[in-house]
């Protein structure tokens, strides 16, 4: 059984969760990565915040991504996935809560970021058609 820990992008960065969306818009574009995981000052995951969302949660309401934190948009409980899950629980998960990227945990800490890109470099062949049908939500015709 091939584990998140074996497939994911260890050594995820986080913004911190007082840390204004400039600040999180900038580490998004050093790392050229869509997402970034939002931690407290008890370096625990509080959530997510993707490019989208300071883009349409922030300004587009007309907000001042100078001063709306990154901890203002990672509301609710993150989707994660634990290191020692096996990929089809991750594609799973990734599939039923709609998301490209997870988080991935051990214990309390955030050890890597799983992509969906990650995962199906590490699929077998032969299953890519079952793979599409996870992260699509449906059959694949």
């Amino acid at each position: 059984m091939t584990t998140a820990r074996e497939i994911m992008t260890a050594g995820a960065q986080c913004v911190g969760e007082s840390d204004s969306l400039v600040e999180a818009a900038r580490l998004l574009r050093d790392l050229q990565v869509g997402a970034v995981p939002v931690c407290g000052e008890d370096d625990r995951l509080k959530g997510m915040v993707t490019d989208r969302d300071i883009v349409v949660r922030c300004l587009a309401e007309g907000g001042d991504p100078g001063s709306v934190t990154a901890g203002e948009l990672a509301d609710g409980k993150p989707v994660t996935i634990g290191a020692d899950d096996s990929v089809e629980e991750a594609i799973a998960t990734m599939s039923k809560n709609q998301v490209r990227r997870l988080p991935v945990i051990d214990g309390h800490d955030l050890v890597g970021m799983l992509s969906q890109a990650d995962v199906a470099r590490n699929y077998p062949e032969d299953r890519a058609g079952e793979l599409l049908e996870f992260l699509s939500g449906g059959p694949v015709s």
